[in-house]
């Protein structure tokens, strides 16, 4: 069976599975659209918040990322991982305990304050539309490259998908697709990364094989360390080695904790410790989690060197006709570019862009017609740049394209595309409901008509659904960066907007409406008017702030907001008592064991 046929059957197979679990999890009041109905083991919960969390940023992109900048992007890692570790011992219990739909009710409620509740669905809207952008698109990216049709229709299958089981099944149906869909995520980013890893350095285990020495074809050992052999290619290429950084120590440690603090901010993260029985399974839970993020965050690394050292060797200085199929089949879908600039019929890598922007085709975005240059590539019209670089790689296709590159089985490829679509599914199918439960619980139930029937609510939480969904189509088929890019936007504003606010909710209990208002706009405020400005309008590195890149800046932001927040606090009228007296019993251990009922 050949590669295209064999995607067709895992993608269709997993699809199947998801449709059939969304039938038969379908929700059938509020509690199990909002958090399927408060009873969901913690083993399983940690499963599906971790295919919650590792969206198609951390499947696609973060490896291709990794493989770029080599030690520069250590920051997701570290970021990323370490943000698990704050959520889970500073506020998941907490908030379990607390015991709410959604982050804007903890609040609303813990700062008695309509305002507070409106600002905070504000923010989840920012947040969780920047995110699920970045996932639309990288499921665009999945079916354009697998199915063979265009990123944008790519972009409206997955809506469709997408719309099917979290309209139907809420958070109860979310939550056991999304275990379907780690298991299958899971194995698709292990499998491949086994057999490199087995190929290039004789090491099953990919994170030994990373600091293993290289294995040739005929399975002699040469010697030389992996990372040492990247680095050597690199430095023929003219191209900072792998190994070194090139990013200020203070972009690192901005960017990093903007990473770290946005995780625990994430909305859609913490809405699944209310799903949930006791506090105690939210903790217990968040170590499943952790768990089961750390097999795949300790793969990526050796997933990136394996990729750029394959990439290299099989692309630099050959001819295009000698080219692999792999090269030519992203290059279909527009993903890849080549500009033969001494018109050698060579391709040559180098330091530096090939041609300004991201390539423009003479037949378009993805092939529809047999306009070709006299090698047989696509013609690139973009303006070319003045370096020896020719070839264009999106970072987005490195783990998609990795099996192919290292010259796998064809059904290792196959499944590689089922876990690509698996990863971005669950991430922008969770995204949904935060944004459908903000409408229709903290706006229209809790604001506009606190009359409204279970019934009504669910009508108007599914409604919320899928206008989302389409709303989220649109930006993902005109996204405003790189997948990882984006998200990495909404972790800044995660980080200056909620965290501070829901960090001072549970361990301040002199932390008044007056300054969580305050505090939420001042922090996403700043932090959104920099990254636009700085990212889209004067993209200049030199006019940063102390050097602090647009994907560092929500760490200043949330310091401004803790600032903020806590001089007007001091300076207006403290909380009532029995919110004081609610905070109390939230944070101190008596009665852990029990949550508030929703």
């Amino acid at each position: 069976m050949d590669v295209q046929f064999l995607t067709y059957l895992f993608v269709g197979a997993s699809f199947v599975l998801y449709i059939g679990i969304a039938i038969w999890s379908r929700a059938g009041s509020t509690k199990d659209f909002y958090v399927a109905g408060g009873g969901v083991p913690p083993a399983a919960n940690g499963m599906a918040t971790a295919a919650d969390w590792m969206s198609a940023a951390s499947f696609i992109s973060m490896a291709g990322l990794i493989a770029y900048q080599g030690y520069d992007a250590s920051v997701y890692l570290m970021g990323w991982t370490g943000g698990y570790v704050m959520l889970a011992m500073l506020l998941a219990p907490y908030l379990r305990k607390f015991g709410k739909f959604t982050v804007p009710d903890f609040i609303g409620d813990r700062y008695y304050s309509n305002v507070a509740r409106t600002v905070a669905v504000i923010c989840v809207i920012f947040v969780s539309f920047t995110y699920v952008a970045g996932q639309m698109r990288g499921t665009g990216i999945v079916f354009a490259r697998f199915l063979e049709v265009d990123v944008n229709i790519g972009v409206v299958i997955g809506m469709v998908i997408v719309f099917f089981y979290a309209v139907l099944g809420g958070m109860k149906g979310i939550t056991y697709t999304q275990v379907a869909q780690y298991c299958v995520l899971i194995t698709a980013f292990i499998v491949p990364a086994v057999f490199l890893s087995i190929m290039m350095t004789g090491h099953v285990l990919p994170q030994t094989g990373l600091g293993a020495t290289f294995v040739d074809a005929a399975g002699n050992d040469s010697g030389q360390y992996i990372l040492d052999r990247l680095d050597g290619l690199l430095d023929e290429l003219g191209i900072t080695p792998y190994t070194d950084g090139s990013q200020p120590m203070i972009n690192v440690f901005f960017i990093t904790a903007a990473l770290m603090c946005g995780t625990a901010g994430l909305p859609h993260v913490i809405v699944r410790f209310f799903t949930v029985p006791r506090v105690r399974d939210a903790r217990i839970s968040a170590g499943w989690a952790l768990i089961f993020i750390a097999l795949l965050y300790t793969t990526a690394p050796a997933v990136g060197v394996f990729a750029r050292t394959n990439i290299i060797e099989t692309v630099n200085n050959n001819a295009y006709e000698e080219i692999p199929g792999w090269f030519k089949s992203w290059e279909n879908v527009g993903l890849i570019g080549w500009l033969d600039k001494n018109d050698d019929g060579r391709v040559q890598m180098g330091a530096g862009d090939p041609f300004s922007g991201k390539p423009e085709f003479q037949s378009g975005p993805l092939e529809t017609d047999g306009e070709r240059g006299e090698h047989g590539q696509r013609i690139v019209t973009n303006t070319p740049t003045e370096g020896d670089n020719e070839v264009y790689v999106d970072r987005d296709i490195i783990v998609l394209a990795n099996p192919e590159i290292g010259g796998l089985p064809a059904w290792v490829v196959a499944l590689m595309a089922a876990g690509g679509v698996a990863a971005a599914l669950s991430t922008a199918a969770g995204l949904l409901l935060v944004i459908s439960a903000a409408i229709s619980h903290d706006l229209i139930k809790k604001q506009i008509n606190p009359h409204l029937s279970e019934r009504g609510e669910l009508i108007a939480a599914r409604s919320a659904a899928a206008v989302a969904v389409v709303i989220a189509g649109y930006f993902g088929i005109n996204p405003p960066g790189f997948v990882a890019q984006v998200v990495a936007f909404a972790f800044g504003l995660a980080a200056s907007s909620f965290f501070p606010a829901i960090l001072m909710g549970i361990f301040d209990k002199r932390m008044n409406r007056e300054g969580a208002i305050v505090g939420m706009i001042v922090g996403l405020s700043f932090t959104f008017c920099y990254i636009v400005y700085t990212k889209f309008i004067n993209t200049d590195p030199s006019i940063w702030w102390f050097g602090i890149s647009p994907e560092g800046i929500g760490t200043l932001g949330m310091l401004l907001h803790f600032v903020v927040a806590f001089v007007v606090s001091r300076a207006t009228k403290a909380p009532p008592a029995e919110i004081q007296e609610l905070v109390e019993s939230v944070r101190v251990p008596r009665g852990a064991g029990v949550a508030h009922s929703h």
